[in-house]
């Protein structure tokens, strides 16, 4: 199978976990070896950037900070940055020709600065696969790959990605996977 890296994993109506219910993950790396990715539709409502940058003793800057996402079920107490390429990290992973991932702190240093990423995604946690989990997952109609999207990723309301993501390419999530009609 092809690298999924970069791509939206869109859950559909028939996701049988729970936590990725209506959910986008942007994956940032799949190979071999396995995929991992981020939730980028589910913020997490008491935690702020603010919080973050206070506890780490970052100056909290004057304009609007995005919300903090739920990246995944992995590793919550670790942060992740995905953010457009304008903005270069001393340690980063090239996601795509427009995307980057780092969890570097500096990120946060540089956005209370005014320096960061024009574009970010601040995640705690990720949601990971082990070799071959992916793929067994994408054989039973759990995830729609299509894929990323710049304008949907960083500048559309969490409460339409979902859908806007399927629908750029002409699906309606809603009833995806629906089967009407007789044998």
């Amino acid at each position: 199978m092809e690298s999924l890296q970069g791509y939206f994993l869109i859950s559909t109506p028939q996701m049988p976990d729970p936590r990725f219910q209506e959910r986008v993950v942007y994956l940032c790396a799949h190979t071999e070896e396995g995929a991992m990715g981020l939730v980028v539709n589910q913020p997490i409502p008491d935690v702020q950037i603010a919080d973050i940058m206070r506890s780490a003793e970052i100056p909290v800057p004057q304009s609007d900070l995005p919300p903090v996402y739920l990246g995944g079920p992995v590793g919550q107490n670790t942060a992740f940055v995905l953010y457009s390429s304008d903005y270069e990290a001393k340690n980063q992973l090239e996601v795509s020709k427009t995307v980057r991932l780092s969890s570097d702190v500096e990120i946060l240093e540089d956005i209370a600065r005014g320096t960061g990423p024009v574009h970010y995604v601040f995640a705690l946690g990720y949601a990971g696969w082990a070799p071959g989990q992916l793929e067994s997952e994408l054989t039973v109609n759990g995830w729609l790959t299509l894929p990323g999207d710049d304008d949907i990723l960083f500048r559309t309301a969490n409460d339409h990605k979902w859908k806007k993501a399927a629908e750029k390419y002409g699906i309606d999530i809603t009833v995806f996977g629906d089967v009407i009609g007789t044998a």
